[in-house]
């Protein structure tokens, strides 16, 4: 069998080929790249689908959860609780609108944000909750929203993964303040590009983000907030619009694989995700193994590829070297970060392909160490 990449956007691109093509033929035609009318209209069409009032298109991901930190007035001398294991641009956020990151550990099951550890993180500087769906997977968020009431805290959903997952019949970016996403080009719905959005049934938020994002005006040459330069281009919003329509169809896919996976995956030596929460959209597989890059090397050297998410926990990271966070302090984290090894999944995958990864995982024997 030929090499099985570890992700692959072949198939999600020639089903919608023509759609991206009249999209591009259309910006290029009417020669209005930003702030235009295709930006408005997918603003509108991913408000809806996500079921929120607003949606606020940005640069990217990490311009999402800033911006939205900096709409909420969090900054110099406020702390804002992350979970302890995710990819590195949540607490980047938080630094870059000038807060502190306070790490809090996760479900070892599910990697998700542990609710029964938020409270004991809380201090009277903190102001917001980030929750991150990670792989897919919703945070159990009517819990993070309880204990942000108690508190009077801001919650942000960190949904860069999690295009369409649904929690308690409701889809992921609905549920805090402000949910923030992601279109980087492998993500469930991703652009040809970087690309990024919030969403808010707050239409301050929604205000004060648009308002940031661009140079902190809302009528130009008025500047009424220190803002930056993070605005989704007219190229990139017609792209999204136009693949949205299949993003249910392509969710489906990578739910059917993952069910195969979890059914049919029988390996002592491998440790499956748990799903707790709600429906998840598989933008990742991650499974666990104690010898992690022993099974990583296996399978690509069987033609499969595979990818890390992610092999640092975020304390250890030099960046973070500034909050002088101890090196034994998370180890769930650490835990986590030496034994997850993501395994092919894509909406496209064959069932040949399938058969061949689940194969090779159940034949898979353990290094002795």
């Amino acid at each position: 069998m030929d090499k099985i990449p570890f992700s692959s956007l072949t198939y999600i691109h020639k089903e919608c080929e023509t759609e991206l093509k009249s999209a591009f033929e259309r910006v290029l035609t009417s020669n209005w790249f930003i702030q235009g009318q295709e930006c408005k209209k997918f603003e509108k069409q991913f408000a809806e689908y996500c079921g929120t009032a607003e949606c606020v298109g940005c640069g990217n991901g990490l311009d999402a959860l800033m911006l939205a930190l900096k709409a909420m007035d969090i900054g110099t001398g406020d702390e804002v609780i992350v979970p302890s294991f995710t990819f590195i641009a949540t607490a980047l956020a938080v630094a870059y609108a000038g807060a502190k990151p306070v790490f809090v550990e996760v479900d070892p099951e599910t990697a998700l944000l542990d609710t029964e550890k938020i409270e004991d993180a809380i201090t009277p500087r903190t102001k917001a909750i980030i929750a991150v769906h990670l792989y897919g997977q919703m945070a159990p968020m009517d819990k993070v929203c309880e204990i942000a009431r108690k508190h009077n805290l801001r919650v942000l959903e960190d949904a860069a993964q999690a295009h369409g997952a649904v929690y308690k019949e409701k889809r992921a970016g609905s549920w805090g303040d402000a949910g923030c996403f992601s279109f980087y080009p492998g993500k469930n719905l991703g652009a040809l590009g970087d690309g990024g959005a919030v969403t808010t049934n707050d239409a301050e938020v929604a205000r004060r983000v648009r308002a940031i994002g661009n140079y902190g005006s809302e009528k130009k040459y008025v500047h009424d907030f220190m803002g930056v330069n993070s605005r989704l281009d007219e190229m990139q919003a017609a792209f999204l619009d136009a693949k949205l329509p299949y993003l249910e169809e392509w969710n489906q896919n990578r739910r059917k694989i993952a069910a195969r996976y979890l059914s049919e995956v029988n390996n002592p030596y491998i440790k499956l995700p748990i799903v707790k929460h709600g429906v998840p959209v598989w933008h990742i597989f991650a499974v666990q193994c104690d010898c992690r890059d022993d099974l990583k090397h296996y399978l690509e050297e069987k033609g499969i590829g595979t990818n890390i998410h992610y092999p640092i926990a975020m304390h250890r990271q030099k960046a973070f070297e500034i909050y002088h966070f101890e090196p034994d302090a998370y180890p769930i984290a650490e835990k986590l970060a030496n034994t997850v090894l993501s395994i092919p999944m894509y909406s496209g995958m064959t069932d040949e392909e399938v058969t061949y990864v689940i194969k090779a995982l159940n034949e898979y024997k353990q290094a002795v160490k």
